[in-house]
């Protein structure tokens, strides 16, 4: 008749839990090996809780450029101030005709 399994200790359980907390299984050239878990801020990579949450000065501070988003232009551009005029003065034009 072959052993029994014994069951855990409570040691052991909370080493278990945290072993996987730390670490996840993956398969590589077709075998099951661990490896770190990659870091995270409340469930999110660093880099997306980064994008996420950081203002444009820290960004520039800490060399993250790239997650740098240009800030609405405040100015209209010639072309749209001159369609807005030519149609402003044909509304005009027709009002008096």
């Amino acid at each position: 008749m072959p052993k029994q399994k014994r069951k855990l200790t409570a040691a052991e359980r909370r080493a278990k839990k945290e072993r996987r907390k730390k670490y996840e299984r993956v398969f590589i050239n077709g075998k099951q090996v661990y490896i770190k878990r990659p870091p995270t801020i409340d469930g999110l990579s660093v880099e997306e809780y980064i994008a996420r949450n950081a203002d444009p000065i820290w960004l520039h501070q800490n060399g993250m450029w790239e997650y740098i988003e240009p800030e609405p232009n405040l100015f209209p551009d010639e072309n749209d101030v001159n369609a807005a005029f030519d149609a402003a003065w044909q509304q005009d034009k027709t009002e008096e005709g």
